[in-house]
Order: C-alpha cells, then structure tokens, then sequence
C-alpha cells in the first residue's frame, strides 16, 4: 500500500465522533455508506483513486482511511458506530456473484455489518440476488456510475421486483457526482420507480449534482431515501454544492435521509462529515433521525 499517502489516525478523533452522538443523546452512530470488499479489489479501488481517475472527475482524492481490514472495521466501533455496511459492486458481468459470496463471510465475521449483497444487469442476476436474500443479505450495493449500466435495463427488472417484495433496502449511485457516466442522472432511475414504486432505494451522495431531482423522486415515491455520503463537505462544496434553496426540502425529508460516509475512501476525516450536517442547523431532532433513528428503523436494530 502507499502508505506515503495515508494520514495518521488521530487518537483524539474516536472521542470527538463520540462526544458528537453523545451531546445528542444517541446509542452511536448507523452508517449506510461504508466500503468493505476483498482487499484485492479494494486495492484496486484505491489505486484508481490515487491516479485521479476520470470517474471521480480527475479530482485529488487521498484516502484517508488506508488501513487493513480488520483495523478499519474496529476504528468504526471506536467511532461508536453501531452498525455499517460493506457497499461492493461490480463493474462487469460475472463477477457479483463472487463479491456476493465474499460478503457472506465478511457478515459472519464482522460484528455490526449490515450484510451487504450486490448486483449487475447480467443473465443468471436474478438467481443470484435470491440466493443472497436467502443467505441474509440485509441491504444491496448498485453502482450506476462504474458498472455503467442502464438501471432500467430488462435484465434487472425480475431484481427489481424481487427485492421490492422482500423490502430490501438498495444503496444506489445513480447520480452524476463526481463525474457523470451514460446512464447516470434522475432519468433512468426514475423509469425504474416507475415500474417499482415499492421499491426501497436510498439514493447515494443525495443524488449529487442532481439533488433537487432526486429530492422531488423522494417526494413523489415513499420508499425512497438519500444517503448524506460527502454532501455538505468542504470537499464536494467546492465543486457541486448543494443549493441552499433545497434546504427546506432535506428538513422535510428528515425521515428518510441516513447518515452515509464513503469510509474509508473519504479524503477528509470521519468527524468532518458529521460537522457538516450539524452546521445545516437543521436541529437535534433531525441530527438524531439522520444519524441514527432512521436507519434503526430500517433496519429493524
């Protein structure tokens, strides 16, 4: 690893997140946005991020978590997160099903993972994630943007169904942030609810640079949520900032927007993106909902 470009972890940081979600008076924090995959393909993910690839935009991205394994999930307990999730995904055919064995393993293995399944428009996609369901996959991971796939694709609608039925839980990327993909953008997802409109989808990033979009998808489906994963950061301000005229609209969402992080692939430290939504003054009770209480209820923890 490059370990040149890792930060060293601050011991003071586990006590800063914590006095955050004590002050507010909850048990710790539910992160639904967080990355674990086998260390060969996160390598390669942060290997792309170190070359300033064209799908984060070119941007300098250092990753501030560049830890082993085991060492990363137990930095998320110290943070007094209570549960997280394990976001994989593939970005081409063949090989869901193997990240989707993977994560079995990591589930069993890792006290307070969400098990996490994935997904690809794909022939056999369908028998796939049932199987998953059935192992206890809790929440699935689709990445419009790297799998560059169509959301609406015919291959994924018998998915699309299944998990609508069983009520699971999809983190999707289908914003255009940081860099927009083919079918990226409220378009194609929207065809998808469509067809779909029970199907719980938590929209990543809130939809960004679309977040007004996918604000009004929120507004007109009611199983669908958003992510606060890098909105509201100094990093992504400088460059998609959220409109201040939407605000409103993410206080009277308050009970379907969960807190999400991009751990450990943030270029910032993990308290940071918590001061970025307590400075919306949005107030207690909604710090408390999106930090915790609505992925709780989610979830069923």
């Amino acid at each position: 690893m490059d370990d040149h470009r890792t930060a060293p972890v601050d011991p003071a940081e586990a006590d800063e997140v914590r006095r955050f979600w004590g002050r507010l008076g909850l048990p710790g924090l539910i992160d639904v946005h967080t990355h674990f995959m086998p260390e060969r393909v996160l390598h390669k993910v942060w290997e792309y991020f170190d070359a300033n690839g064209p799908l984060i935009g070119g941007l300098e991205w250092p990753i501030t978590y560049r830890r082993e394994e085991a060492e990363r999930a137990s930095l998320l307990r110290e943070f007094g997160v209570r549960a997280f999730t394990a976001m994989l995904y593939p970005h081409k055919p063949g090989m869901a099903r193997r990240l989707n064995d993977w994560a079995v393993g990591f589930a069993r293995r890792t006290p307070g993972c969400l098990h996490t399944a994935t997904l690809y428009p794909e022939p056999g996609a369908e028998t796939y994630v049932r199987e998953a369901v059935e192992a206890g996959a809790r929440v699935f991971k689709a990445h419009v943007q790297v799998g560059d796939y169509d959301p609406a694709d015919e291959l994924l609608q018998p998915v699309w169904g299944l998990l609508a039925e069983a009520r699971i839980p999809v983190v999707i990327h289908c914003g255009s942030g940081p860099a927009p993909g083919k079918h990226t953008g409220p378009g194609p997802i929207a065809r998808v609810l469509a067809r779909h409109p029970r199907l719980r989808l938590v929209v990543a990033h809130l939809g960004m640079p679309e977040y007004e979009e996918f604000l009004g998808l929120a507004e007109r489906y009611d199983e669908v949520r958003l992510d606060t994963t890098m909105a509201f950061t100094d990093f992504t301000e400088a460059f998609l900032p959220f409109p201040r005229r939407a605000l409103p609209r993410i206080a009277g969402l308050g009970d379907r927007i969960l807190l999400g992080s991009d751990f450990p692939n943030i270029p910032y430290r993990y308290a940071h993106q918590l001061h970025a939504l307590e400075r919306l003054d949005l107030g207690r009770e909604w710090l408390r909902a999106v930090c915790h209480d609505n992925a709780a209820g989610l979830f069923g923890l």
